[in-house]
């Protein structure tokens, strides 16, 4: 789909920052405190909207307080879930600087995400603004305490009233932030994963590499199987050979086999992490071996028999790394690096956390202050 940009919102002549429409908060909601903060349940008084008209492009920028939407009951959304989101997180730093971890990867991610929905995509500047221009209105809900961010939930829904099957014609950007704490209850603590050879995430030449609404809604019946067998998360195999792991929940997954850490490729089935392109990064920059290739679940299960198989962990925006401790699958079960959190996924989860508040250098440049 082209994107038709036909009116472009107006920019500030002697800033040149986007002019925003403000409707602030008549009331402004109780702040939890950081020891309460859990992970997606409270929302910071105000959003950012955007809309978009075919013929007409993406107009109308604006921050308004916190409200449910109003839809039409034919709205294509609901119908035929042509939707996208993304996720990132900003962080307080000790110095009381507000940073946000890699935005362009994320706004990136979202416009693949639409192109491959039939989405028009956005203009990467405007997406920035629109982090920067919330939180700085909101600014004072950026927790304070290590483990705590603000995390930055952008979407794109469609609107246009219609039963039938096509991509609509009108839509709208929605951007909301959430103070968070852990993700999974354990925290950095190992958790315990089933890998299911049932079930399966997605295919080649599906929608696994797109961040969609649908993608969430076919894993919740495999998550919930697992949680009744005692596992925190389910484990996808390749939907082909039903052999190969693919991610872990909705996560990336990595695998330490002697001296080389492993991860799946990006070959359309699974979702291009940010995280998971930091930690490769990282990884590389140590001298670490690494390798992106397929690995199938008998090879972890050798490795572990043979001696070789060392640390186990999932990467993603919203854990960061999750170590795994115990992995089952079919009457199998074992047990990795003794169930505890392994040497190195402790340092790489350390590593990014640093950078992420602004307490080490950050040579790659993945963090920018908020401005607004």
């Amino acid at each position: 789909m082209t994107n038709i940009v036909a009116e472009s919102p107006t920019r500030n002549r002697s800033t040149g920052k986007l002019a925003v429409a403000v409707t602030q908060a008549k009331t402004l909601k109780p702040r939890p405190s950081d020891d309460e903060l859990e992970f997606g349940t409270v929302f910071t008084d105000h959003m950012f909207l955007l809309d978009y008209e075919e013929g007409h492009g993406w107009r109308d920028p604006r921050i308004v307080p916190y409200q449910p939407f109003i839809l039409d009951p034919a709205a294509a959304v609901l119908h035929y879930a042509q939707s996208v989101f993304d996720g990132l997180k900003a962080f307080r730093g000790s110095d009381d600087t507000v940073r946000i971890f890699r935005a362009p990867a994320h706004i990136e991610r979202l416009n693949k995400s639409c192109a491959r929905l039939c989405i028009p995509q956005l203009d990467p500047a405007l997406v920035l603004e629109s982090f920067h221009a919330l939180l700085g209105i909101d600014k004072a809900w950026v927790p304070r305490k290590r483990g705590t961010s603000v995390y930055l939930r952008p979407a794109v829904i469609a609107t246009e009233p219609f039963l039938g099957v096509r991509p609509a014609k009108t839509f709208s950007y929605f951007l909301i932030a959430s103070p968070v704490g852990a993700y999974y209850a354990e925290g950095i603590n190992p958790v315990k994963i089933l890998a299911t050879d049932k079930y399966v995430r997605a295919v080649q030449g599906g929608l696994g590499a797109a961040k969609t609404a649908g993608n969430y809604a076919a894993s919740l019946y495999a998550a919930e199987d697992a949680k009744k067998q005692g596992f925190t998360q389910v484990l996808w195999l390749d939907g082909v050979h039903r052999k190969y792991i693919d991610e872990v929940g909705t996560m990336n997954i990595m695998v330490k086999i002697g001296d080389e850490v492993i991860t799946p490729p990006l070959g359309g089935t699974i979702l291009a992490g940010v995280t998971r392109d930091s930690i490769l990064t990282l990884l590389r920059d140590w001298g670490i071996k690494t390798a992106e290739r397929q690995i199938s679940i008998d090879e972890v299960f050798e490795a572990s028999r043979n001696g070789s198989l060392a640390e186990m962990w999932g990467t993603g925006t919203a854990a960061v790394v999750s170590p795994v401790g115990e992995l089952g699958y079919k009457d199998q079960r074992i047990t990795i690096n003794g169930g505890k959190t392994g040497a190195l996924t402790r340092q790489l989860y350390d590593a990014i956390v640093a950078i992420q508040y602004g307490d080490s250098n950050d040579p790659h440049g993945w963090t920018s202050p908020v401005t607004a």
